[in-house]
């Protein structure tokens, strides 16, 4: 007799770091997105001494657009990247 008790938990047992590596190689594009958005708040906080006469609002809305803007373009590229596995990256049978 075999139980339903005894189904193994893997998933449930890997810990954040183990879970974060995997994901990352399963989607190399939001590993690379969330360092390019990491990237840009990090750039646009070295910025923010030395921005000059414009307005903290303004340069906050710029560095948010920035960051947006490349988070949006790597999970296209992602989609894009999985389309041509899927459809076109296969070898014909």
């Amino acid at each position: 007799m075999s139980s339903d008790t005894d189904i193994s938990l893997s998933s449930y047992d890997e810990d954040q770091g183990s879970k974060l590596i995997r994901k990352a190689r399963e989607a190399p594009f939001v590993s690379i997105g969330m360092a390019g958005f990491a990237a840009i708040v990090a750039y646009g906080l070295y910025r923010l001494k030395s921005r000059g006469h414009t307005k903290m609002s303004v340069h906050l809305i710029h560095m948010r657009v920035a960051a947006q803007g490349f988070v949006e373009g790597a999970m296209t590229l992602g989609t894009g990247y999985s389309l041509y596995q899927e459809f076109w990256g296969k070898p014909k049978p």
